[in-house]
């Protein structure tokens, strides 16, 4: 087992010199892919539309590709193209037959979306994994750390067979074929992955867990963090250290940690360390290589090609549709702290698609980001601005002023009288008075963004919070038929699903 390890961590420092972004550039290693990305689908019916051929051969293939082929929304990509290759046809967008299709809604309340996840996405999900596992050796663990299990928290794996393909959650996907080089110490194992039900899954889990030797603990902080509550009260313990002692690492993903670390952190008696990872349906994007930073760096010779969309009124209208106009940055072409959307090319038939996420630069030399938000989830009803990335910030200061656990919230902007105002849900606990908390909010969310602070003193009222039991929210995962493991819940919710999840809370009034 010693000799494993040693192994592993000589090819963590082997693997992080070659990450290296400065040799070769970033640009010239997205040229690369982009180059690589569109010889591979060039005989496809999309390469032959948009004649990849000739942009392969031309002076600057970059500038080529953004001349000839357009930026692609979800509905423009599945309608033309990913609908075709999930009825069964090769060759659409990608070379080939698709084997997979991850089912994402996201955290929009919409149907299900089909996301092609082929066996060249594959192939790069399982290298960027590996990638950041070897970079592990940068946080001073003990090898002994190499040897103990890792349990991973996700979706079902049991997958709808649709004939020619599959259809399931991207866990899911991942948990029914775990890379070779982790399969051996994989919990909670494909049997128990299977189980469609959430709580009969995590009950399964719970009942097994003092079998298990964890060291890494991975997914979205939410449903781990109730996995490990679940743990917890089914063993009577006082903390998850007590049955799993040598519990070292959190890798998080899907949304940002910062909001739940205040409660994730009562479950333990020693701290973690924490690794943020970015994998979407769409492809691995990146993943935090460093303890000096939470920042993530972008994974750019792995399948895909970036394209950055500044975040601004020039480039999106006010329901975070792209404009006509909008032009996109290469990776050259971006500066620090401005708020980008995201555009990827991949290895399995996304063009220029509008992922939806916004993203930071925070080192662009090392080509480390941070997500900021989404480009359909954030408040600007009167010009404030306000972004998931903001909201997350000033939770987290409130939590530490008033000594809360806010393990969830949404919110929506509403009318009040001839101004504005934004109505907020906090699941929090203990249950404090929403007076206080609004007062605190506010006075965080002007501390963190200056447009609020200045609509403040003209449109813009007070927030309206209200406190609610925490397992509100997860009541709601149920009711919406989300409570899967995967699913996140809106941080930013619009009028008509807003309305739904008041009229969910209404019904249940000994909750609040």
């Amino acid at each position: 087992m010693t000799t494993v390890a040693s192994n592993l961590v000589r090819k963590g420092f082997t693997l992080a010199r070659q990450l290296d972004p400065m040799k070769p550039t970033p640009i010239q290693l997205q040229q690369r892919s982009l180059l690589g990305l569109i010889r591979r689908a060039s005989q496809t019916d999309f390469g032959r539309r948009y004649d990849f051929d000739a942009i392969a051969l031309s002076n600057d293939p970059v500038e080529a590709f953004q001349e000839l082929v357009p930026m692609h929304s979800y509905d423009s990509m599945f309608d033309n193209w990913w609908s075709r290759a999930l009825a069964g046809e090769p060759d659409v967008s990608w070379r080939g037959n698709v084997p997979y299709f991850a089912l994402s809604s996201g955290t929009s309340g919409a149907a299900s979306k089909y996301i092609p996840v082929t066996g060249d996405m594959q192939r790069s999900m399982r290298q960027a994994a590996f990638r950041m596992f070897t970079c592990l050796p940068k946080y001073s663990l003990t090898p002994s750390f190499y040897t103990k299990e890792w349990l991973m928290i996700g979706g079902s794996a049991s997958l709808q067979d649709l004939g020619h393909c599959y259809a399931g959650d991207l866990s899911g996907i991942n948990a029914s074929k775990p890379p070779v080089w982790i399969r051996r110490y994989y919990r909670p194992g494909t049997s128990i992955a299977r189980i469609k039900d959430w709580d009969e899954r995590s009950n399964a889990i719970a009942r097994m867990a003092p079998k298990w030797d964890v060291g890494v603990l991975t997914g979205i902080p939410s449903w781990v963090q109730l996995t490990l509550e679940r743990v917890i009260a089914y063993h009577g313990l006082d903390n998850i250290h007590e049955i799993w002692p040598n519990l070292q690492v959190f890798v998080s993903g899907g949304v940002a940690f910062e909001p739940y670390k205040k409660s994730f952190e009562s479950l333990l008696a020693q701290p973690l360390i924490y690794q943020d990872s970015y994998l979407a349906s769409e492809g691995f994007i990146a993943f935090q290589a460093r303890p000096e930073t939470s920042a993530m760096r972008l994974l750019l010779n792995n399948g895909i090609f970036y394209e950055f969309v500044p975040f601004n009124e020039a480039h999106f209208d006010e329901d975070g549709q792209l404009r006509p106009t909008a032009r996109a940055l290469s990776i050259d072409e971006v500066e620090e702290g401005q708020d980008y959307a995201l555009l990827l090319s991949t290895c399995a038939g996304a063009w220029r698609y509008l992922i939806g996420d916004t993203v930071r630069f925070e080192d662009k030399l090392r080509s480390e980001i941070r997500i900021t938000g989404r480009t359909k989830h954030f408040l600007s009803i009167c010009g404030e601005h306000l972004s998931v990335d903001n909201m997350n910030q000033a939770i987290r200061r409130t939590e530490d002023i008033l000594n809360l656990q806010i393990k969830e919230f949404t919110v929506c902007g509403v009318k009040a009288g001839s101004h504005f105002a934004h109505r907020w849900y906090l699941g929090c606990e203990p249950l404090a008075d929403a007076t206080a908390v609004a007062s605190v909010l506010d006075e965080q969310l002007m501390a963190v963004n200056d447009d609020y602070a200045a609509e403040r003193s003209a449109m813009l009222y007070p927030p309206q919070v209200e406190v609610v039991q925490p397992g509100l929210f997860y009541d709601w995962q149920r009711h919406t038929g989300k409570m899967n493991g995967q699913s996140k819940f809106p941080r930013v919710m619009k009028q008509a699903q807003f309305a739904e999840w008041e009229g969910f809370l209404k019904q249940h009034p000994q909750r609040l």
